[in-house]
């Protein structure tokens, strides 16, 4: 006869590529949607055991809900596609109607997002990269000349000499996961049509070598590009295997980054009761 085994909680799970209008493009991330904030530690196993850039945790909290998200090794502080996917989900499933507003709680502050006609639209705080000298080896590392190096709170920014420079980087990955910072956002400026800027970022000290589309780059990427072109709005295209765009707009001190979302599988995954 079996032991007793106790009672175990589903809870909905869903793969979504953000920043996508087709499905297995730009940023795959996982959502799960329980109806209480679930233990740290779980949720970093389960984002271990779903092995994608980030996993998305939203629960309902006061007019809102809370939101984590989790790399494969790690808890960060901002995430834009997973936040991108998470709304989404909730659209999708039904546990938001498709014409409200959502507000999330986050280590970031309070993120809103809606929904125009097919359009996911993200309000996040602006974060900008102050000039700085590029750390010892980060040339080499990246293998390509800096024009121009900056940091902010998460990451370094950098500049190089055109698209197919950085289209060219091979970076040493061992060496880059030295740096201080969460990751390195390399930029170019390109003369492709209707996009204003191109990109690519890495972050091995998280366990991602490179990340296919990163919202939070471009909380990054838009102040600095709406400097150098004089404008507000800007179209950004980050230059991963799977590609993808990135709508950005400067309001004051905020940027609201837009793109579109598609549910690649949905399901349940069992979870130990709150409390267990």
């Amino acid at each position: 006869m079996c032991a007793h085994m106790p009672s175990r909680v589903e809870i909905p799970i869903l793969q979504i590529d953000a920043f996508a209008d087709e499905p297995f493009t730009s940023n795959p991330a996982a959502v799960c949607l329980p109806d209480v904030e679930p233990p740290a530690g779980w949720m970093q196993q389960v984002a271990a055991e779903m092995n994608l850039s980030e996993t998305a945790f939203a629960w309902p909290s006061g007019d809102g809900y809370g939101l984590r998200w989790f790399t494969p090794v790690a808890e960060v502080d901002l995430c834009g596609h997973a936040t991108l996917a998470t709304a989404f989900a909730r659209w999708e499933t039904g546990r938001v109607d498709c014409d409200d507003d959502i507000s999330f709680a986050t280590r970031s502050g309070v993120l809103e997002v809606r929904r125009e006609q097919d359009m996911i639209k993200m309000n996040f705080p602006a974060e900008p990269a102050t000039s700085c000298e590029p750390p010892n080896g980060l040339a080499k590392a990246l293998g390509a000349k800096i024009l121009w190096c900056g940091q902010n709170r998460m990451d370094h920014l950098v500049e190089v000499a055109n698209e197919q420079t950085l289209l060219d980087l091979r970076p040493d990955f061992a060496s880059l996961a030295r740096l201080d910072t969460r990751g390195v956002i390399v930029t170019a400026a390109t003369e492709r049509d209707n996009v204003d800027f191109v990109s690519r970022f890495f972050c091995p000290v998280l366990g991602i070598d490179e990340d296919p589309v990163t919202g939070s780059a471009h909380c990054c990427l838009a102040p600095f590009w709406a400097g150098r072109l004089g404008r507000d709005e800007l179209t950004g295209f980050q230059a991963s295997k799977r590609g993808g765009v990135v709508c950005c707009e400067m309001i004051c001190d905020r940027v609201e980054l837009s793109g579109r979302a598609v549910t690649i599988f949905s399901g349940t995954m069992s979870a130990p009761p709150a409390g267990a």
